[in-house]
């Protein structure tokens, strides 16, 4: 009983972690307009690549961005002569496309809302104004090119609007630049119905005298101040913010905003990608074409935060008088849903993040998408899963319950050894472990169940945290949304009473001090108040599983009491 109350401690230090951090996220103090952003945020003149003064830049090298560099993070000025902003819709995406540069400023995702109320807006994920810079730059670096140290094209196209019709599967978009040496450059943007992938390709028809060498690169830019609704300080477990890559090392490397203050990325790599993560969603470039590239990154102090840029940039390809090459990239912007990213690129399926339990999560998410696609209620596919980890732990929960029966035995004679020995703590101590061995009752046999539910706890909080399918899930009645916090406290109050009678069912321990008792009574009244700032899809799993033990105690207690029954009339015969 000792150490079970140890577990109990432990799981309560555990929940006020975490409380501390709903908590925050509740209590937050409202956002005050942030300070501008100096005006250098509001010019894309972007030579985003780093060059060097010789001629070696444009050897089928990649860049060595070690060299001298010009200024390489720079944003939209949409008052510039000349620049428009090109609308682009799908079934799935709103775009907006600057012409100068070509870049994304803007992307709404059509499906997903910022919240659930009558009239909310879609989630935007790239954004570009005062307070808020986040873009997806490309471009092609070389001589007299498009993104030439010199110049950012600003590039034609034939409509400002664009918008994928009822019964075409794909929309190209073609913006149009040509140099002064009359080279044509075609920046294709191609998006696909039911999908939030689009296709970047640059082709490049070398009408010149001249053999061209260019190479393309593709990054996200982005403040470093916490994506809306989220606080940058605290404790506790939050889903990570910042740039991502993948390189021939590792599939998955998370390299903060304060990892990129500290050192820049100076990657050399067969293939990757790099990616912006924020919770729920994810943006990345893929490259398509091309043997070998670079990832590099850079991070620039502004008025109010700093700004960093991520990169990846291929090798150059040279382009002889009269022939036409392509470069060709992907931009994923939209939701972390597994599947999908899986088949866009190695290792992206790895940005829904599940920590160190990932091993664990990923069966549990993997056991709630099946139970999910037939009863379509992810309320429900967490009671089922509930029900599949409770069966799954049985046996250790019946050793669990057969201890706490064994120990409810031996209460007169525990209850007779402490008026025995009074105070005397040491020697109590000594005759009830005699007693235990004699009885051979094991005082540890109720902690292992705790010890193997913690792993699951936490990991399907990350589960219910970081899986975008349970955004704004319903569930029955007044839940409506399983991510966030029960809106009336309903069911924090149900899993205080559930906890309040298994605290009843489980025998005391007559060593225990008066101080420990109120304590111990007062257990299920502040995990209670911890609960109601929880989820409400962890808030399901933990009530459904406190009703499941206690149905299986009542059961392997009656069992048990029969046993007993069973050996006391045999050794009356």
């Amino acid at each position: 009983m000792e150490s079970a109350r140890t577990f109990l401690f432990i799981t309560f230090a555990f929940l006020t972690f975490l409380l501390y951090q709903e908590w925050e996220k509740v209590h937050a103090p409202v956002k005050q307009p942030r300070p501008p952003i100096e005006s250098s945020f509001d010019s894309l003149d972007t030579a985003v690549l780093p060059t060097t003064s010789n001629e070696s830049s444009l050897n089928d090298e990649p860049v060595d961005i070690d060299s001298p560099q010009p200024e390489v993070i720079n944003t939209v000025n949409t008052n510039i002569v000349n620049e428009q902003s090109i609308s682009v819709e799908t079934d799935t995406l709103k775009v907006l496309i600057s012409t100068k540069g070509g870049n994304f400023v803007s992307a709404e995702l059509k499906n997903y809302k910022e919240s659930m109320d009558k009239g909310s807006l879609p989630i935007n994920i790239l954004e570009n104004r005062s307070s808020r810079v986040f873009q997806a730059i490309s471009g092609l670096f070389g001589k007299d090119g498009p993104n030439d140290n010199k110049q950012t094209a600003i590039y034609q196209a034939e409509s400002n609007h664009y918008q994928l019709g009822p019964n075409q599967p794909e929309l190209v978009v073609d913006l149009k630049w040509v140099s002064e040496h009359d080279v044509v450059f075609i920046k294709r943007f191609t998006f696909h119905r039911d999908s939030y992938v689009i296709n970047v390709d640059y082709i490049v028809n070398n009408t010149s005298d001249q053999t061209l060498s260019h190479r393309m690169f593709t990054a996200l830019k982005r403040d470093t101040l916490p994506a809306d609704g989220q606080t940058s300080s605290g404790i506790g477990m939050r889903s990570y913010l910042g740039p991502a890559y993948s390189s021939d090392e590792k599939k998955y490397n998370k390299y903060d905003f304060d990892d990129l203050k500290d050192a820049n990325l100076n990657i050399k790599t067969t293939k990757g990608w790099v990616a912006m993560l924020q919770h729920y969603f994810v943006t990345a470039w893929i490259p398509v074409s091309g043997s070998g590239y670079i990832i590099d990154s850079r991070t620039k102090a502004m008025a109010g935060t700093d700004l960093t840029l991520i990169r990846i940039t291929g090798f150059s390809q040279k382009i002889a008088p009269g022939e036409s090459a392509e470069f060709k990239s992907k931009l994923y912007v939209g939701p972390k849903i597994q599947d999908n990213l899986e088949d866009i690129a190695d290792g992206l399926e790895l940005t829904v993040d599940y920590g160190w339990l990932w091993w664990i999560g990923q069966p549990i998410f993997h056991l709630l998408t099946f139970f999910q696609s037939f009863v379509i209620n992810w309320g429900l596919a967490i009671i089922l899963v509930t029900i599949s980890i409770k069966t799954l732990l049985y046996p250790l929960a019946r050793a669990q319950y057969r201890s706490f029966a064994k120990m409810r035995l031996l209460q007169p004679k525990m209850t007779a050894m402490k008026e025995q020995f009074g105070d005397d703590r040491q020697k109590m101590s000594m005759k009830m472990m005699e007693l235990y061995k004699k009885e051979k009752v094991n005082p540890l046999g109720g902690c292992l169940p705790l010890l193997v539910q913690m792993p699951v706890f936490i990991s399907l909080y990350w589960v219910l945290m970081e899986s975008v399918e349970l955004r704004h899930a319903p569930f029955i009645f007044w839940i409506t949304d399983l991510s966030v916090m029960d809106p009336f406290y309903v069911m924090p109050l149900m899993y205080g009473a559930s906890m309040y009678l298994m605290q009843k069912m489980q025998p005391v321990s007559p060593t225990m001090d008066p101080m420990q008792q109120k304590m111990m009574q007062m257990m299920p009244l502040m995990m209670m108040v911890f609960f109601v700032f929880f989820p409400a899809g962890l808030v399901l799993y933990w009530l459904m599983n406190n009703l499941i033990s206690i149905a299986q105690q009542l059961y392997v207690t009656k069992q048990f009491n029969l046993e007993q029954e069973q050996k006391k009339s045999k050794s009356k015969v």
